[in-house]
């Protein structure tokens, strides 16, 4: 595996990976890496935790701050040479946090346009000349509809945990993004899976792209610790007395797969003493938002929801998650799970099995017992 400074990263990034103590990259990020500071399109599919994000951001920033050097600098209000789109508000949050660790060295301005927010915060918010934006797909199409947004310079378009973004319905948008952008732009696409939406993404626009996968992608990483619970009669209320009973260090994210589920959940979680928060659709996003920051920063020990927080969260103190009602799909439960032991760091999953979960369960011990893939060492 080679280290961060066999790359041809400017001197700026390499210092801040170092003041980071990032030394090593992860499999994810040393094949996608030099595709894309070679300047050619790329598919990287891996398992969640593995550091996709790095893997775009440092080819990004040193291709956009060697432009500036070379005497090319942004100076139009409202035209980015970079865009990275997400599903979510907070993955947008999550990106744009990743990015700003090293654009403080290099100098470049990173700015968002996402959902949830008022139209008028995210047209101010590209005001003015900046590099790099980090955008919903909905909120993207309305800024350039009503003009606000150009996409005629843009050097790198990057689709960040597409596989989500996809199956929610977005693919002819994406392709109507794509299409905005100038035909000699360089395409970046990340996924845990890759679902029949993600296919024809592929098949469409990443003809030429070359496509890595790690090893670990469609498996649980290595340092994830699986334990299953039986439940007997259709009483779970022992086993869940059981469980927060078990101590870890860090916190806990909690999963049903209905919102009725989910509040019934937390319900009895508050009734047990234990302080709790709900993440789900149909909730006042201003109040999700709030209670993901609870969460957060620690006040509460229990994040309960739905496969909405299944992809993209990044919670560095996610130490277990619980599986109250196993998903139907293989693949939710691998989004689920790689909540916790991510880049490197240790996790516990605890799972909630009844009869009708077996099918799964089949699938999941296939994954737990395939070959583990490379242990991560670095973030992002």
């Amino acid at each position: 595996m080679p280290a961060f400074t066999d790359f041809d990263l400017l001197p700026s990034l390499q210092t801040t990976l170092a003041e980071q103590e990032l030394t090593t990259p992860t499999e994810i990020q040393s094949r996608a890496i030099p595709i894309l500071l070679a300047g050619r399109s790329v598919v990287g599919v891996s398992e969640t935790g593995s550091g996709k994000t790095l893997a775009y951001a440092l080819p990004l920033l040193h291709a956009l701050k060697t432009l500036e050097d070379q005497g090319q600098a942004v100076s139009h209000s409202g035209k980015p040479r970079a865009v990275v789109l997400v599903p979510t508000r907070e993955l947008g949050e999550q990106v744009a946090r990743v990015f700003k660790k090293f654009t403080h060295s290099v100098r470049l301005r990173v700015r968002t346009v996402l959902g949830g927010t008022k139209l008028e915060v995210a047209k101010t918010n590209v005001s003015g000349p900046f590099e790099v934006l980090v955008a919903t797909t909905g909120r993207m199409l309305k800024l350039l509809e009503q003009g606000t947004i150009n996409l005629s310079d843009v050097r790198t378009l990057v689709f960040d945990e597409a596989d989500r973004m996809l199956d929610a319905g977005f693919l002819a948008d994406a392709e109507h993004i794509v299409d905005a952008c100038p035909p000699a732009r360089q395409l970046a696409m990340f996924s845990a899976t890759v679902s029949v939406a993600v296919q024809a993404l592929i098949k469409n626009r990443f003809q030429t792209a070359e496509v890595v996968r790690s090893s670990g992608s469609h498996r649980t990483v290595a340092t994830l610790t699986t334990v299953n619970r039986t439940v007997d009669g259709g009483k779970r209320l022992p086993l869940l007395q059981q469980v927060l009973s078990e101590k870890v260090n860090g916190g806990t994210l909690m999963f049903a797969n209905t919102r009725e589920q989910c509040d019934a959940l937390a319900a009895e979680v508050a009734q047990l003493g234990v302080a709790c928060t709900i993440y789900r659709g149909e909730m006042d996003k201003i109040e999700r938002r709030k209670n993901l920051e609870l969460f957060r920063d620690g006040e509460a020990a229990i994040l309960i929801s739905t496969d909405l927080a299944s992809r993209g969260l990044d919670i560095e103190h996610v130490a277990r998650v619980v599986n109250y009602h196993l998903p139907v799909e293989i693949e939710n439960y691998i989004h689920r799970v790689g909540r916790t032991a991510r880049a490197g760091r240790p996790g516990l999953v605890v799972n909630f099995v009844t009869e009708r979960d077996e099918p799964l369960m089949l699938k999941v011990e296939k994954l737990r017992t395939a070959p583990p893939s490379g242990k991560a060492s670095s973030r992002g």
